[in-house]
């Protein structure tokens, strides 16, 4: 082939682009004409915005409401000298830490992950072919392409031979498209077969990759039912929080005197460590940080298995998932077209035709259909063809012929049936072979599989004065070849898991319904014969019926598969989205949890939520189990959180009401959270937990932790009242009277919720017994929380009332959980066709 044509425009006193229709000389761009392009920013290279900057995690981890209350509490501690009571600073510095690092460190992963698969782009500059990166590739370039090549810009075709292009990334349909000159090529494409020359028309964002994914790349953040619980609880908290500040205030300083006496005498110092120690006991500060160690844990874990997790509640998502939908091509198959089966036609084939296939099969001119015969037909190169006629897409057949003597003598065709076999038909001596072959390969083609005859003609084809060969007149079939796309060896195992799991499934690709279904039907999900999208409606209610009673669906649009999931979620669904297309780009970002394969195209990765680098289908169960896992182990640490905050806000608002001064400092909470919530809820977060999920995540841990909350506020407003009345023991015995209370009954609330106990359970317990223990009689600790020993009047009646609010958090336990009694498997909205 010659090198491709292009005339320079300043011969002929013009300025400008080159364009394909003043092609003359083909030299293809010089140097100059590159950089002249590159100048005015006619370049392939698109900016990265795939994935959000660190200025953006930062803010998002950083700079939230709750950080700045706890920032400022922090704050006013360390400005009056309590730097003993601002141990919360260090929980809230490490919340933010851990999102910042693990969202930066998915970030990183994204942002190495290439625009285009193909580092390097061939074009053809100063009559000489380059190599050059595919961001370096400028509009007007001649692109040089063959097989095995991605496309690297939009171009139009200025000389093809044999081109077929596999567009699936683009349109999710796999089979590959004919190229002619002057038709289109677009970047993501590849070449199957064949050769070309090509003409750059659009580059960078431009190209039609680059526009069809503009809208994908925005970010959004998935759906995450634990954040909004937490957001929730944490408005609540932020619209009370000025209230109960002024009543909690206003009762410290009337414990000092009244306002004008604690300015005077700067008692208000002591009022305002009080009124900080309410505001942060209300703030389920160690929840929020549990919840971000727990994603965090669980994003590592799957790392470990070559699962990318973009964002933190991803890991969550999945488990949540009750309707899964899934692109075929390059999901459920490999994206390869592998040799299906031998059907013979009539009682006595034609002798050598193995032979024959093998010799196609070995062909290095071969399409990628022919190829797949290598593996089951051998080659052993003893045979040498007179003529051949390659494979043309335009003509859709090819044939070779062998001498007299050999064991293949004759021509062989092989090729689509309906086209090799139409001569055979149309004459007035139509065979019963010819009908036969073409009625059995109509059949085949309705189960979805690709079928080629494989026919035999004692002459070669002819060959017209235009050297365009001619089928021979009559070829008697032989055998009928099927082909079909490779299963992924994982995928019915990993659907068959989902279906038990309850998860309705939805097969969706831009191939035949019929190819669909084949597909389908491999991979264990029992179907008809596909519903074509071509006529699904476009009503969102209509479509979310289609959706309903329909498992397969093919010749489905990008617009379509955005639309699909859509209507579903409008039936109240939790969708999961997998693909590798960029025509799957917006339906994965739509979706609630969007799943990109390792061979995806960059921007689908992008707006996904889970990579799996290696592409192994079968990572999805362990990504189900890793969300479980995080989902019930948080839901129940929440109740331990959640129950502080209750009993927090009940306190502040009883002590501010009642005048008396708020009965702990703060660094005394610091201690007893970190015995009874924070230190084992690190360990219970992290502990194996399968049960399935069930929505309704903060209306069961609201329904507890309230009422427990009330039992523990009562208790220790019993305990001030107590010594109030005896008018007995120091302001410190006091505080470590009421801190003793809470913390035993804190402590038995830790019990109920890690039930069923194990040995590791009671080993936590235990040491969070014995650390309540230490911290009380330590001289090092006691003296530094300002704990001191009670008297034994005040010992004692801490033991009865923690006595006897043990047994009521016991009697709230057994009920609340005869109330939410419910079989842990039962899956909450499956969707069945």
């Amino acid at each position: 082939m010659e090198a491709a044509e292009a005339v320079d425009q300043r011969h002929k006193g013009q300025s400008g682009p080159k364009h394909l229709a003043q092609v003359a000389e083909r030299t293809g761009l010089s140097a100059a004409d590159v950089a002249v392009r590159v100048e005015s920013g006619q370049t392939n290279n698109v900016p990265d915005q795939s994935s959000r900057s660190l200025w953006d995690i930062f803010r998002a981890n950083v700079l939230t409401l709750f950080n700045a209350i706890v920032a400022g509490s922090f704050l006013l501690l360390l400005f009056l000298g309590q730097w003993r009571d601002a141990l919360f600073g260090f929980a809230a510095v490490g919340n933010a830490l851990i999102g910042v690092v693990q969202e930066f460190k998915a970030k990183k992963s994204l942002d190495r992950l290439a625009v285009l698969n193909a580092p390097r782009a061939r074009v053809l500059r100063d009559s000489t072919v380059q190599d050059v990166d595919v961001k370096d590739v400028v509009k007007d370039d001649i692109l040089v392409l063959r097989a095995g090549d991605q496309v690297p810009a939009d171009a139009v075709i200025l000389e093809a031979e044999g081109l077929e292009i596999d567009e699936s990334l683009l349109t999710g349909e796999s089979e590959p498209v004919d190229k002619v000159i002057d038709d289109e090529v677009l970047s993501g494409s590849s070449v199957v077969s064949g050769q070309a020359w090509a003409i750059v028309n659009r580059v960078g964002a431009d190209s039609f990759s680059s526009r069809l994914t503009a809208e994908a790349k925005r970010f959004s953040l998935v759906h995450s039912e634990i954040r909004q619980g937490l957001n929730q609880v944490l408005r609540w908290i932020t619209f009370a929080l000025l209230p109960v500040m002024a009543i909690v205030v206003n009762g410290q300083m009337q414990s000092q005197g009244g306002w004008e006496q604690a300015i005077t005498t700067g008692a208000w110092r002591t009022g305002a460590v009080g009124a900080v120690a309410s505001v942060i006991a209300m703030i389920p500060l160690g929840l929020v940080l549990m919840t971000s160690v727990a994603f965090a844990v669980g994003a590592v874990r799957l790392a470990q298995q070559n699962v990318l997790i973009q964002e933190l509640a991803a890991v969550e998502g999945l488990a949540r998932v009750d309707v899964l939908c899934l692109d075929k091509t390059g999901t459920l198959t490999a994206g390869k077209i592998v040799f299906d089966e031998v059907h013979k036609i009539g009682t006595a084939p034609q002798e050598g035709w193995k032979q024959a296939l093998g010799w196609f099969g070995a062909d290095p001119n071969a399409n990628a259909t022919a190829r797949c015969l290598a593996d089951a037909f051998d080659d052993d190169g003893s045979l040498s063809p007179v003529a051949s006629v390659p494979f043309s897409s335009a003509r859709k057949w090819s044939a070779v012929s062998f001498p007299d003597g050999t064991p293949a003598a004759g021509a062989w065709l092989l090729g689509a049936p309906e086209i090799v076999l139409e001569s055979s038909t149309s004459s007035t001596s139509s065979t019963p072979a010819a009908r036969e072959a073409l009625d059995a390969a109509s059949r085949l083609a309705g189960s979805g599989l690709r079928t080629l005859v494989l026919a035999y003609a004692p002459t070669p084809p002819a060959v017209q004065n235009d050297d365009e060969a001619v089928l021979p007149a009559d070829p008697a079939p032989v055998a009928l070849l099927t082909f079909r796309e490779q299963v992924r060896s994982d995928a019915a195992q990993t659907l068959a898991y989902f279906t038990e799991q309850g998860v309705s499934l939805r097969i969706i690709s831009g191939d035949d319904p019929r190819t669909v279904a084949a597909v389908a039907r491999e991979v264990g999900v029992a179907t008809d014969a596909g519903f074509d999208a071509r006529e699904l409606p476009e009503d969102p209610e209509e479509l979310a019926e289609v959706m309903q009673h329909h498992t397969v669906f093919g010749r489905v649009t990008p617009a379509q598969k955005k639309g699909m999931v859509i209507a579903l979620q409008r039936r109240g669904h939790v969708v999961a989205m997998t693909g590798d297309g960029v025509n799957d780009a917006l339906a994965l970002k739509e979706a609630d949890i969007g799943i990109a394969m390792d061979s995806a195209a960059a921007a689908t990765k992008a707006v996904s939520r889970l990579v799996l680098l290696d592409g192994r289908f079968d990572r999805l169960p362990g990504v189900v189990a890793e969300g479980r896992r995080v989902i019930a182990n948080i839901e129940r640490v929440s109740m331990l959180f959640l129950a502080k905050t209750a009993y927090a806000v009940i306190l502040s608002i009883t002590f501010g009401a009642l005048l008396w001064d708020f009965p702990f400092l703060p660094r005394q909470l610091s201690a007893t959270d970190g015995i009874t919530i924070g230190i084992p809820a690190f360990f219970l977060a992290l502990m194996p937990n399968t049960r399935r999920y069930r929505s309704g995540f903060l209306k069961r841990s609201l329904s507890f932790a309230i009422p427990a909350g009330l039992i523990i506020a009562l208790a220790v407003v019993a305990i001030n009242t107590y010594s109030r009345w005896t008018d007995t023991g120091t302001t410190a015995e006091v505080r470590t009277a009421a801190a003793l209370v809470l913390a035993l009954i804190a402590l038995w609330v830790l019990v109920v919720l890690s039930r069923p106990l194990n040995r590791w359970r009671v080993l936590i317990i235990g040491a969070m017994f014995v650390g309540l223990g230490l911290v009380l009689t330590v001289p090092l600790l006691s003296d530094f929380f300002d704990f001191t020993v009670p008297g034994w009047n005040h010992l004692v009646a801490s033991g009865v009332v923690a006595l006897l609010g043990g047994i009521a958090i016991e009697i709230l336990f057994r009920h609340h959980r005869r109330l939410l009694a419910a079989p842990d498997d039962t899956p909450e909205r499956a969707l069945r066709p």
